[in-house]
């Protein structure tokens, strides 16, 4: 089963990375972009056909290794794809 994780600072954590791409596309002139936050994406494939299952394992990896909680929250995405 694909399962994609998306993991994206919380508000109010600073992001200097979104931060140096607003500054770019400013400079490129696309002054319509306001702001800027990068996150990630995550896509596993995991040996479950239960989608509760999955849900429950992909969340315990996210907890204990793939997000920082305390300072990013994630979502989990099942594509029917």
């Amino acid at each position: 089963m694909k399962v994609i994780v998306n993991i994206q600072l919380k508000d109010g954590v600073l992001d200097p990375q979104g931060k140096a791409v607003h500054h770019a596309l400013t400079s490129l002139k696309f002054n319509e972009v306001n702001n800027v936050r990068i996150g990630k994406q995550i896509i596993l494939d995991v040996d479950t056909s239960d989608i509760h299952t999955a849900q429950q394992r992909v969340e315990t990896m996210c907890e204990e290794l793939l997000a920082n909680t305390v300072i990013e929250n994630y979502t989990i995405e099942f594509p029917t794809c």
